[in-house]
């Protein structure tokens, strides 16, 4: 007892959390991986072929009892073939079942075609949905059992779910990873099965701990180490707190500790209102504090560093000047028109500009500098560039050192501050420029993923940077093309999970997106008139619009849009800071 209290007392004066060394681990979930089939009521009788089909597919957005309610529907040999270990796809709700052509139907067996649209998958690795576009025609046999009930015989190869059932079942539910830096947690959408409703917080924290979607791997960082574990289910206590026990965690810096915490606390807040108790081996991972809610890890989250200033309140480009809101020039040569602005992009904190100038009529260039101040030219030939975007700066205050362009539909480039000015370096992404030429670039405001209009198309991709500084796009996703195709024009980020974007569509002038691509919300139509070329979001800001008539702005999707004040020119262009 001697040498462990010493050994203890020498880890909280390194800066240690105070952690036993010696205990026994507790299940997860003992039952894990022994699923029995629940019990699960039986079709209706005399349930007619294609009724069954239909009725057999709804029951298969239950996973409860290895998909019990489903295999109702099956014969006994199928209950037993047909493999429920795969990826759920989730189809559209209007999807159909036709008897199968070229087919004798006789009164043993028939087949049943089922038909439809895919919409995604769920990623099983990590529990993220992937949006899989595409038809659906797959054929399903049914036969006669012995009390002359038609069954299913031969089920499809995978799991087919509804998108409504898929709703009900399953439940979207955001964990919280670090950029690389440490500085900013950073959203990562995952779906998780609802039943048991007491049983989500443990199965959030399963996900945490296996780190970041596939999809973002490279992207994102944990500060859990890797092999940590639940010591037992996250559950709540007698006295209502929702205890989250670790095990494997191995000796941790107190301020690692706390960086833990966060990532647990924000993960478990869409989840529970609870008070939430990190324990790792029983005890409490930070000696100086044993309860947690969201606002106690407000100095871990970063989320200040993503925001733009409250005073900044959005500014314009017109007839070659960056102007207010309200119509007036900036002071300085960028509101004088002398750099024949073309677009332009404010850093978060206010204080820089970036802007691409026209030099001749199949020229431009990129400047930066102060915002009221001369920018200087950066060496970058190009005719074309996309409107700049500002990457966040690492501490609340100080300027960024870092904006990104477009050069010419297909060089994405990141300019960096040197002691010499600033540089421009290539960023990797092959894997966005096969899907088209790049019209429109943004960096999400915590630095973890661009959203970019390709092609027409809008695209999310992951912002991955390497240890020898480079630095890719990877993993582009294609979000919402059944709806809005090639349509894109503008976007901007909503929030650090939410994208906004403008199209040519009359039905979808703006759009909010989710950044998996699951769910999409048309603003209203009222008042716009397509296209709309130019559209600009920021957290707690009203959204920006400028279309052929003037600018406009709505606070939410229902809203009808505003006309501002501000008479603008045609091709205007709004834009908040990032």
């Amino acid at each position: 007892m001697r040498l462990l209290a010493a050994l203890l007392a020498v880890c909280v004066s390194a800066g240690c959390a105070a952690i036993p060394t010696e205990t026994s681990p507790i299940p997860v979930n003992p039952s894990a991986g022994n699923a029995t089939e629940a019990a699960a009521p039986e079709p209706v009788k005399d349930i007619d072929p294609l009724t069954l089909v239909r009725e057999f597919v709804n029951a298969s957005a239950n996973p409860e009892g290895d998909y019990a309610a489903a295999k109702a529907y099956l014969t006994d040999e199928a209950k037993k073939a047909w493999d429920t270990r795969g990826t759920p796809t989730i189809i559209d709700a209007t999807f159909n079942t036709v008897p199968a052509p070229a087919v004798t139907a006789d009164d043993k067996q028939r087949t049943v075609l089922l038909q439809g649209k895919n919409i995604g998958r769920l990623q099983l690795e990590d529990n993220s949905f992937i949006q899989q576009i595409g038809n659906l025609d797959t054929p399903i046999g049914i036969e006669r059992d012995g009390e002359n009930q038609w069954r299913i015989s031969e089920p499809p190869d995978g799991i087919y779910v509804p998108l409504g059932g898929f709703q009900q079942n399953y439940r979207r539910v955001t964990l919280f990873f670090y950029n690389p830096d440490f500085d900013v947690l950073v959203p990562d959408p995952r779906w998780v099965v609802i039943a048991p409703s007491t049983s989500i917080p443990s199965r959030v924290t399963n996900l945490l701990l296996k780190g970041p979607a596939t999809s973002m791997r490279g992207a994102l960082a944990t500060a859990i180490p890797n092999g940590a574990a639940q010591r037992r289910s996250t559950s709540e206590a007698n006295d209502g707190a929702l205890e989250v026990d670790l095990t494997k965690v191995g000796d941790i810096t107190l301020q690692v500790g706390k960086q833990i915490v966060a990532q647990v606390v924000k993960s478990l807040a869409g989840v529970t209102s609870s008070r939430i108790r990190v324990l790792v081996e029983g005890q409490s991972i930070n000696p100086d504090q044993d309860e947690w809610r969201p606002a106690d890890v407000q100095m871990q989250t970063g989320e200040a560093l993503t925001m733009p200033n409250a005073d900044l309140n959005g500014l314009l480009v017109g007839s070659g000047q960056v102007k207010q809101i309200n119509g007036e020039a900036v002071p300085g040569p960028a509101g004088t028109g002398e750099y024949q602005v073309i677009s332009a992009a404010q850093s978060m904190d206010g204080s820089e500009l970036a802007l691409v100038s026209r030099i001749a009529e199949d020229s431009v260039r990129l400047r930066v500098g102060a915002l009221q101040g001369p920018l200087g030219l950066v060496e970058l030939p190009a005719a074309t560039m996309t409107r700049p975007t500002w990457l966040l700066s690492g501490r609340q205050g100080e300027p960024s050192t870092e904006v990104w362009t477009v050069v010419d539909g297909t060089n994405v480039v990141r300019v960096i501050r040197t002691d010499s000015g600033w540089t421009a370096n290539t960023v990797n992404a092959s894997e966005l420029g096969v899907l088209g030429s790049i019209t429109e670039l943004r960096l999400s405001r915590d630095g973890a993923r661009v959203a970019a209009v390709v092609g027409g198309k809008l695209v999310v991709a992951a912002v991955v940077r390497g240890q020898d500084s480079a630095v890719s796009l990877r993993s582009p996703r294609h979000l919402q093309s059944s709806v809005l195709g090639n349509s894109a024009l503008a976007l901007d980020w909503l929030a650090q999970d939410v994208v906004v974007v403008s199209t040519s569509l009359a039905a979808w002038p703006i759009a909010k997106v989710n950044i998996d691509g699951m769910r999409m919300e048309r603003y209203n139509t009222s008042n716009l008139t397509v296209p709309v070329n130019s559209v600009t979001a920021a957290p707690g800001r009203n959204v920006l619009a400028v279309d052929q008539s003037g600018l406009w702005s709505a606070s939410d999707v229902g809203d009808v849009w505003r006309a501002s004040t501000t008479k603008v020119e045609a091709g205007t262009k709004a834009f908040y800071p990032g």
